[in-house]
């Protein structure tokens, strides 16, 4: 092979990589912000740390598209894939949302600053559990369902509520629901609840879904992220326990030896 192409070959093969990186840039960026906002509590470096984080996910879905086009898979890429997914989407919303909803507690209330912090850790150790997880079954589930909320849904659901209401928490009651909300987010990701993956087939119903969500973007803009997650998991929720309740009405996972 001529030198030429060898280095087109390897410029190739580093493309999926580099865009990687940039995921990996913006959860960095968003952690800095995190932290240097902290003392200050300014509404919009935290919104701008949030929207850092969806960006992370726009870069995490686009490498995989660029290895697809070029044909580049790799087991290298996997590998760093996950692991800018732990830092992007488990320790870079985990520390946002500590500094949003806990750093203007201070002195006053140290008792709860510690137990947000702990909640905090729940949500990133939950999202590393549901990384490894994925990693492990690969090939063994349905593909049209994701066993348990993915990762980057469940940071963009944390982040959803900084984009909406990007004032800092600063009484007792809100930082309490901040607890609730890295708790149960944690606990979908590790959960065996079926979330649909991208993989479904396009239907009427979607196409109508996507209008209607365009026109509320329209009038709600930034707190419609937060009423998407809300009807997001409300909807699986539901269509859980109706499969369970023997309705087939949408098609249940199909049940692999090996879950």
């Amino acid at each position: 092979m001529k030198p030429s192409r060898q280095r087109l070959a390897r410029a190739k093969f580093a493309l999926p990589s580099f865009v990687t990186l940039l995921s990996i840039a913006c959860g960095f960026g968003s952690i800095v912000i995190s932290v240097d906002n902290a003392p200050v509590g300014d509404p919009s470096a935290y919104r701008l740390a949030a929207i850092l984080l969806v960006l992370a996910g726009v870069f995490d879905a686009l490498d995989g598209m660029v290895a697809r086009a070029t044909n580049t898979q790799s087991a290298f890429g996997v590998q760093l894939d996950s692991i800018a997914d732990v830092m992007n989407f488990g320790c870079a919303p985990g520390l946002l949302l500590y500094c949003y909803g806990f750093a203007q507690m201070g002195a006053a209330h140290p008792t709860l600053v510690r137990m947000g912090g702990l909640a905090c850790f729940v949500f990133v150790a939950c999202g590393a559990l549901r990384l490894a997880r994925f990693n492990v079954m690969v090939g063994k589930t349905d593909p049209r369902y994701f066993v348990g909320m993915p990762i980057t849904a469940g940071a963009a659901c944390v982040a959803s509520v900084v984009v909406a209401w990007p004032e800092p928490v600063a009484d007792i009651g809100g930082a309490f629901l901040v607890m609730l909300l890295m708790i149960a987010v944690g606990t979908l990701m590790v959960s065996t609840v079926r979330f649909p993956s991208s993989k479904q087939k396009m239907s009427q119903l979607t196409v109508a879904g996507i209008v209607i969500g365009v026109v509320l973007l329209v009038l709600l803009r930034t707190r419609f992220f937060a009423l998407f997650f809300v009807l997001y998991i409300g909807a699986t929720l539901l269509l859980n326990l109706a499969w369970q309740g023997g309705w087939k009405g949408i098609a249940p996972p199909k049940v692999y030896d090996a879950e």
